[in-house]
């Protein structure tokens, strides 16, 4: 991951060619302090690419981290930041984007993987990224204590029915699959008891179950007795995720912890410095 040319590409989005409103108020050799403080309970990251916006404009800048990341906490001071003012004004709306999507990625992440805590079902993410942050929001998957998936489409098989069926089924797919790639990792999505079994009888090392009842990922489980790992997939919510996990999956997917995390609720307070 190039974190600078991440932030380099949201600072153009943001900055565009110039930021006109400093450009107008701030003295070029005035100088400020910052405070980032955390509004509400959750859990911070982000930090890297927080430092890494402030530092992009005004390489001289001073920072303390004064909070954690990956800790659940009520709130308090998170990061304070000096430097040139016109710099820290200019990347302030940056940073606190990334370092609210990002903390609430990890936020959301932590109460999931509360929900399921004692079953012994990890959870994961998805590919439902954010496109161009991806690594960042899986990142801070693993700051909440989740367990990150696979990265893309280049690093697992996940066989799906649309490629099974282009192949000629499921075992002539699993087949061609570790033939072309037989290090990768490889995952079988199953819908039904039916498409288990034939997963089951092509020597599939993990199956996706997908949009199945606890009811009916609990006998998937009574009947796999072992066979395979199990994945469960499809609508996870954290009102389902506990009669989920206790099914006898050993993962559980869940794709809201990065498309619909609500970010955390951070500000930021600047004043003059000498």
């Amino acid at each position: 991951m190039d974190l600078d040319a991440i932030v380099r590409r949201a600072l153009d989005e943001d900055v565009g060619s110039g930021d006109v409103t400093t450009r107008a108020t701030v003295p070029a050799d005035a100088r400020a302090r910052a405070r980032i403080t955390q509004k509400q309970p959750g859990v911070v990251f982000g930090l890297d690419a927080a430092e890494a916006t402030f530092r992009a404009l005004d390489p001289g800048v001073r920072v303390e981290r004064l909070a954690p990341e990956g800790e659940w906490r009520d709130g308090g001071p998170v990061l304070d930041v000096g430097g040139r003012a016109a710099a820290l004004l200019t990347a302030e709306r940056t940073a606190l984007n990334f370092l609210q999507r990002l903390s609430g990625v990890a936020t959301l992440t932590a109460r999931y993987v509360a929900a399921v805590e004692g079953t012994g079902a990890r959870v994961l993410d998805t590919r439902k990224t954010t496109p161009g942050l991806r690594a960042l929001e899986k990142a801070a998957v693993a700051a909440g204590g989740g367990t990150n998936h696979r990265a893309g489409l280049y690093d697992a098989i996940l066989i799906k029915e649309n490629h099974a069926a282009m192949a000629g089924g499921v075992a002539a797919a699993v087949e061609a699959a570790r033939a072309a790639a037989p290090g990768v990792p490889l995952e079988v999505e199953c819908r039904t008891v039916a498409e288990v079994d034939e997963a089951l009888a092509a020597g599939a090392p993990r199956l996706l179950l997908d949009n199945m009842s606890p009811a009916d990922m609990r006998a998937v489980a009574e009947r796999v007795d072992g066979r395979a790992e199990l994945e469960a997939s499809g609508g996870v919510t954290l009102g389902t995720i506990r009669d989920i996990a206790g099914t006898g999956v050993q993962f559980v997917s869940v794709g809201a912890l990065t498309h619909s995390a609500p970010a955390l609720d951070l500000s930021l307070l600047l004043e003059p410095s000498p």
